[in-house]
């Protein structure tokens, strides 16, 4: 899978660019607030539907514009594709495949697909449970598009519960009559996601233990797992038994519920035990091997990506080869032979063999 090229109007300080990609290595050179990462932004927005910076649509629109818009047109196998999106400030955007209205983004979501590795994603290892989980989310759409279109019923069946949670005291009796509905709805759609979880957190445990063993030598032993409703690591495959667990947790605890204002059990509460040497990696590891441990698990998604499409994803690093010492750098570099890599660099790129886009104030040059 190829990145060919991406427009980008009105997208935050692009006011009107167009950039063609070389099928290996290309650097988006320049130095600090200059528009290299709204490239990436752009190109990834494309992929999963939202901005990786976490802000809403009408935020990537530049100031003074009505709209923003992208276009990207890549390569699935073997044949030349497009993704347009058209962003608006105040009505719902309007996307397209190949020229094909997409309505929902379950649609799109796995189309075009790229592995973002930016420095933030350093703190996988050591960050709270819900940097592992968005991690999760992200790449596990990617590989089932279903699994998107359930994590959104289970977002709008988890709002409504905690609605109902908060209102318990001053409406009790609507609670008790609604409140094992809602349970029952909510662990419907948390077994079919424990066990999508499960099931990627498997194979990436494999490859990131690869991945692991060549660069340390085999001399450490990195395992995951996943973190469910029941928080031991168990099977999930049984979709039955999982939402019965989760129907029972949520049964019989209202009064704690009511007191936190929450939803205490759920998927929105799991998390990846990662574990090095037998050990919690988040508490024991140095920050060195928490780093090596979090580009594993990036290198991991592009191949579970390429076990389930045939070819690898586009791979893009947003600045994160200055977060790396110079054998990790050395080593990313490595496994990037014969893969197309768009990364963002404020660091002289004569070492760099591919193609040089020099960024400034939003415009784009080839060096």
């Amino acid at each position: 899978m190829y990145c060919n090229s991406i427009t980008l109007t009105d997208f935050r300080n692009i006011r009107g660019a167009s950039v063609s990609f070389d099928e290996g290595v290309n650097v988006l050179y320049g130095n600090n607030a200059q528009g290299k990462t709204n490239f990436l932004e752009g190109i990834y927005y494309a992929a999963i539907g939202k901005s990786f910076r976490g802000q809403h649509a009408p935020e990537v629109i530049a100031f003074g514009s009505e709209g923003a818009q992208l276009s990207l047109d890549y390569t699935a196998g073997g044949r030349r594709q497009n993704i347009t999106m058209r962003l608006f400030q105040n009505r719902a955007r309007a996307v397209e495949k190949n020229k094909v209205r997409v309505t929902r983004m379950s649609e799109l979501v796995g189309s075009f697909r790229a592995v973002l590795f930016c420095p933030e994603h350093l703190s996988l290892i050591k960050g709270g449970p819900a940097e592992r989980r968005q991690f999760l989310d992200i790449a596990v759409s990617a590989s089932e598009p279903v699994y998107l279109s359930t994590l959104q019923r289970y977002g709008q069946i988890l709002k409504q519960r905690n609605a109902l949670i908060r209102r318990a005291k001053e409406e009790p009796e609507i609670f008790r009559s609604t409140v094992d509905v809602w349970s029952a709805q909510l662990a419907k759609e948390a077994a079919y996601i424990a066990r999508s979880r499960a099931r990627y957190v498997k194979r990436a445990e494999k490859f990131v233990k690869e991945c692991f063993a060549d660069m340390t030598g085999e001399a450490e032993t990195p395992t995951l797992l996943y973190l469910g409703c029941d928080k031991t690591g168990g099977d999930y495959e049984d979709v039955s038994h999982t939402e019965k667990v989760l129907y029972q947790q949520l049964s019989t605890a209202h009064e704690r519920e009511i007191g936190a204002g929450a939803t205490l059990w759920g998927t929105h509460k799991d998390d990846i035990d990662v574990e090095l040497n037998g050990h919690s990696a988040r508490l024991f590891a140095s920050q060195g091997q928490q780093r090596s441990l979090a580009l594993a698990l990036k290198l991991a998604e592009g191949e579970i990506c390429r076990e389930d499409c045939g070819e690898y994803p586009v791979f893009l690093f947003d600045d994160v080869l200055s977060e790396l010492d110079r054998r990790r750098r050395e080593y990313l570099l490595k496994k990037m032979n014969g893969k197309q890599v768009i990364m963002t660099s404020c660091e002289a790129v004569d070492h760099f063999n591919g193609k040089i886009l020099y960024v400034e104030n939003g415009t784009i040059r080839e060096m």
